[in-house]
């Protein structure tokens, strides 16, 4: 085989490696308190119910060693489904002793699910428990060792050994530099300001929580009422600026918006009594300036996420001191209303697991990105850990060069204090309620803004489900457009136009339940971005000749894009 041959395989495992995980990522979200100890405790409680119920898991252990008879005999027979990439070399289906093996772990799967079904579970104990148990499934497939990884061991031969050299290097230095994880991006192949967020612009304010960036109209004529982007705090902006083919940014400036973006501080220890009000006090700032730039008194915000969850605040805040100058809220991926069985991160968050949580941040002094991405990583482990386990230590080879999986790296801290607001406010539904929630000695009350909303949704979103985001309708009442994306949570931010796979359903009617509104929905072609250019120009005003500087005499140019605080890490 040639080393081209031998190149271009090795790059196509790299990138199902990277496309599978890049489709599991989760962006960090800081409104749930579950932690790796969490995670055990429901495991405990898990096995706990197999003592308790001796005579179910003995009738179990009986059934499955019946179905390794019925495989070995040829009675049974187990298929891994053509989309679990695993299993896709040969060997699985045409040596005797992969069969087996694989049989063997697909029957043992299976009992494990039939456990769950018959022991007295109640609901929420029993989605727990498949959760874990799939967790566990994960962990103990026979692909993630070497000899029970055919495709492993043929590279070791092809190579003479050199791949596991390799995966041992790679393996010593995850355990030196990546807090023992196996490293899902390589890193050497980007750059914040080089080859990632790369749209012209420059900071034309900034304060102690962040940076307001300005970004250079790329049409003769823009819209009059500019567009203000408010990143998740527990993530780095650039999300929305990655390579030119999906950014974000660049779409929106072809459609003739006045683009501003607010990078947020990543803050140290130092900072934890950092707290919502603030964050909004900052935002109010910011908006100050984008007025005075653009000399319009009115701005449109996009918001996706926990940023979301924030500008929703901004915008309750400022109707109750009645100022209407938000003239609309898109709210990508964002759950106002976050309920305890919505998605696998707040199936494990309960009051002990929530408090034992602020202890932790409010010790610390902030919530630390890179301790939340450790556990999302194990809420999705054959995807976000195992597939690097076997890429990177078995085949020896490097991890993938994908800009999302970078990014998402690329975590930030939370301040102590806004993990605290955020707790305080959202797990208690105080959204939902008129009044019930206070911010900057003004109550709440989303139900009565008269901005017009755009909430957009991805059907296999796991950590904002897209029937939790519908909730938003709800709670925010009136004016309100609800699209849902055929995509998760990262793929729906970031979809461009003329990916032949992306498609949206709409449907204007939002009075029935979620499940009604999709039976209802019309199915539409192409990215929904395509759907919100249109709406949003409807929202923006007038066109007028583009801006040949950016900022002006009070808000001058301080740093080029993406400006300066993109690059802090404290510690």
């Amino acid at each position: 085989m040639s080393n081209n041959t031998l190149e271009q395989i090795r790059q196509e495992a790299r990138t199902q490696v990277g496309e599978g995980a890049s489709d599991s990522t989760l962006a960090l979200n800081p409104v749930v308190g579950v932690r790796m100890e969490d995670l055990a405790a429901a495991a405990r409680s898990t096995a706990f119910q197999a003592i308790k119920q001796p005579v179910v898991a003995g009738r179990k252990f009986f059934g499955f060693g019946s179905k390794l008879v019925n495989i070995a005999t040829g009675e049974n027979s187990y298929d891994p489904g053509r989309k679990d990439r695993r299993f896709e070399d040969p060997a699985w289906q045409k040596n005797w002793f992969y069969r087996g093996l694989l049989q063997s772990y697909l029957a043992f799967q299976e009992s494990l699910n039939e456990w769950v079904g018959d022991v007295d579970f109640n609901e929420l104990d029993e989605q727990r428990a498949k959760f874990l148990l799939s967790i566990l499934g994960a962990s103990i497939a026979p692909t993630n060792t070497l000899l029970g990884n055919p495709a492993a061991l043929r590279r070791v031969l092809d190579t003479g050994g050199a791949s596991l050299k390799t995966g041992f290097a790679q393996l010593l230095d995850d355990r030196r530099n990546n807090d023992g994880m196996p490293s899902q991006v390589d890193k050497s192949k980007f750059e914040v300001g080089g080859n990632l967020a790369t749209q012209p612009g420059v900071v034309v304010f900034r304060n102690e929580l962040l940076e307001l960036i300005q970004y250079q109209s790329v049409t003769d004529k823009v819209f009059d009422r500019p567009l203000m982007v408010i990143p998740a705090p527990i993530n780095k902006f650039y999300i929305f600026d990655l390579s030119p083919e999906k950014s974000f940014f660049k779409f929106c400036l072809e459609q003739g918006t006045q683009l501003f973006a607010v990078s947020w501080r990543n803050p140290s220890p130092s900072q934890g009594h950092w707290g919502l009000d603030d964050y909004i006090n900052a935002l109010k700032e910011a908006q100050v300036a984008i007025r005075k730039i653009t000399r319009c008194e009115e701005v449109n915000l996009y918001a996706p996420c926990s940023g979301g969850i924030i500008a929703s605040i901004l915008m309750g805040h400022q109707q109750a001191l009645g100022d209407t100058s938000i003239q609309s809220l898109t709210l990508p991926v964002c759950m106002l209303t976050p309920e305890g069985a919505d998605s696998d991160l707040t199936l494990f968050s309960n009051d002990l697991s929530i408090e034992a949580s602020r202890k932790k941040s409010k010790k610390a002094g902030v919530l630390r990105g890179r301790d939340l991405a450790k556990v999302f990583n194990w809420m999705r482990p054959n995807d976000l850990i195992w597939n690097y386990v076997v890429n990177n230590y078995l085949m020896g080879n490097k991890p993938p060069a994908f800009d999302i999986l970078y990014w998402n790296g690329d975590t930030t801290n939370l301040p102590a204090q806004l993990h605290h607001d955020f707790l305080d406010i959202m797990l208690g539904g105080a959204l939902a309620r008129a009044g019930e929630a206070t911010v900057c000695g003004t109550p709440i009350d989303l139900n009565a803004v008269e901005a017009d909303k755009y909430i957009v949704a991805g059907t296999t979103d796991h950590i904002t489900p897209w029937r939790s985001c519908y909730r938003n309708t709800e709670v925010l009442g009136k004016n309100s457009t609800f699209v849902l994306s055929s995509s998760g949570h990262i793929q729906c931010m970031i979809n461009p136009p003329e990916n032949p796979k992306s498609k949206y359903f709409l449907n204007s009617d939002l009075s029935s339940s979620a499940d009604e509104w999709a039976a209802g929905a019309t199915e539409h072609a192409d990215s929904w971005w395509i759907h919100w250019a249109d709406w949003l120009k409807a929202r923006s005003g007038e066109e007028k000749p583009a801006p040949k500087r950016l900022g002006n005499r009070k808000y001058k140019a301080v740093d080029a894009a993406p400006g300066t605080y993109v690059f802090e890490t404290p510690d």
